[in-house]
C-alpha cells in the first residue's frame, strides 16, 4: 500500500473519529436541553396546580363563609320567632298567674 493512500486512509479514520465525537457532543446537548425542558414543564405543571388549588380552597371557604351565614341568619329569625312567641305567652301566664293569685 503506498504512503498516500494510509494517509487517505488515516485522514479519513480521523475525520470519522472527529464526526463521532461531535454527534456524541451533539447527542449529549440534546439530552441535557430535553431533560431541562422536562424540568420546566414539570416544575410549570406544579406552579398550575398549586395555583388551581388555592382558587379552589378560596372557593370553597368563600362557599363556606355564606353558608354559615345563611345558617347564621336562619338560626337569628328563629331565635326571634321563639322570643316573639314566648313574649306572647307571657302575657297569657301573667294573666293566668293574676287569676289564680285573686281567688287565692
Amino acid at each position: 500500500m503506498s504512503l498516500e493512500a494510509i494517509q487517505t486512509i488515516t485522514g479519513a479514520e480521523q475525520a470519522v473519529r472527529e464526526q463521532k465525537a461531535r454527534a456524541a457532543d451533539e447527542a449529549k446537548r440534546i439530552v441535557a436541553e430535553a431533560e431541562r425542558a422536562g424540568r420546566q414543564l414539570v416544575s410549570d405543571a406544579r406552579a398550575q396546580a398549586e395555583e388551581t388549588v388555592k382558587a379552589m380552597l378560596a372557593e370553597a371557604e368563600a362557599r363556606a363563609g355564606e353558608q354559615s351565614a345563611q345558617t347564621l341568619g336562619d338560626s337569628a329569625a328563629q331565635c326571634e320567632a321563639l322570643k316573639q312567641a314566648a313574649r306572647g305567652r307571657l302575657e297569657q301566664a301573667a294573666g293566668l298567674i293574676v287569676g289564680r293569685v285573686g281567688n287565692s
